[in-house]
């Protein structure tokens, strides 16, 4: 079994572990006599709270490379990879994401970064008769005026949302790929769509990262300050946000108890205004000066909020709420980039 690896926090410092992640298990991969799980993108947000949770769980052989190790975008070496390790199961975590400003100004390396590596590890684990497989995408990959809350035969009923329409085409070839290789090959392989995620291992790049981890940083760093902050766009937009140690727990859920052709939606069900997020974030930080809300940026999506039923109907249900989610990662925030609280 290898060790566990972590990823360095900013400035090089080693990641500290999610304080959730030893209880947030409901469900155990099971095949029966020894399993191998290759966690692709095990560095990442996504993929290290995959990793902590089957390590946790105990009973399986966890294989990992960072993208310095393995590049996942090279054919050769991926097919190279998974016919050395032959693993049990794969989950593909690994993905190039990023928030509205990262996708609206890289369309072409979110749509062929995400497609070859999607495309090199799943012909590659059909190469290596991969047991399962479970293909991680986005709730982006919805219309973006779906009726709400969003249904997974929501899929290709109409346009999608422009600020990300290249990473979302990219998820969409990645879940029909999937289906694909169950009609042509019986492949006992799935998709889920994770919500808004956030929490330990977050991107705090205030250029490249997504709406929550990006408020974090600016409030902070205008705490310590003693400025005020402006965040894009008006405030109105709804979003839903799920704790990334909720998502393995349900990666976990999904590995043993689903195998159907639709992709199967994960999140709370619940929603808040992007203002009301803003003052969460703020409360959390302990900022009390003004935010100005910058009208000329973009919006994005009106609403998205996804409909959970069939997964909680396998028995998963979140179990980190909003408020505890945003003071543990304000915390790891704190603690990863060497920061203190406001005095």
């Amino acid at each position: 079994m290898l060790p566990a690896q972590h990823d360095p926090g900013p400035g090089g410092r080693e990641r500290p572990s999610s304080p959730y992640a030893p209880q947030r298990q409901r469900a155990r991969v099971r095949y029966g006599g020894k399993v191998t799980v290759y966690v692709a993108g095990h560095r990442g947000m996504v993929g290290s709270a995959v990793w902590r949770a089957l390590e946790a769980q105990g009973g399986v052989d966890l294989v990992g490379r960072a993208s310095a190790e393995l590049d996942l975008r090279d054919r050769e070496a991926t097919f190279d990879f998974v016919a050395d390790t032959r693993p049990n199961t794969v989950v593909i975590a690994a993905a190039k994401v990023g928030g509205i400003l990262a996708n609206s100004t890289q369309p072409v390396q979110f749509l062929s970064d995400n497609v070859r590596i999607q495309t090199n590890l799943l012909d590659a684990c059909h190469a290596a008769d991969v047991e399962r497989v479970l293909f991680l995408g986005s709730s982006c990959i919805y219309p973006r005026l779906a009726p709400q809350p969003i249904r997974e035969d929501s899929l290709l009923t109409g346009p999608l949302e422009p600020t990300n329409e290249a990473y979302a085409i990219a998820k969409i070839a990645g879940v029909l790929h999937v289906q694909g290789y169950r009609h042509q090959y019986g492949r006992r392989w799935v998709s889920a769509m994770p919500t808004n995620l956030y929490g330990p291992g977050d991107n705090f790049d205030l250029d490249s990262s997504h709406v929550l981890p990006a408020m974090i940083a600016k409030y902070h760093h205008a705490a310590v300050k003693g400025t005020g902050v402006t965040l894009w766009g008006s405030g109105s937009p709804k979003r839903e946000f799920l704790h990334v140690d909720d998502v393995a727990s349900a990666v976990l859920t999904i590995l043993e108890r689903y195998d159907e052709d639709p992709p199967l939606n994960v999140g709370t069900g619940e929603d808040l205004s992007i203002r009301e997020l803003a003052q969460k974030v703020a409360t959390v930080v302990g900022f009390e000066g003004d935010t100005v809300w910058d009208s000329s940026k973009p919006d994005g999506t009106p609403r998205k909020l996804l409909d959970v039923s069939r997964l909680m109907a396998l028995g998963w249900v979140p179990s980190i709420g909003l408020d505890d989610g945003l003071r543990a990662t304000y915390e790891w925030f704190l603690a990863a980039s060497g920061s203190v609280r406001r005095p």
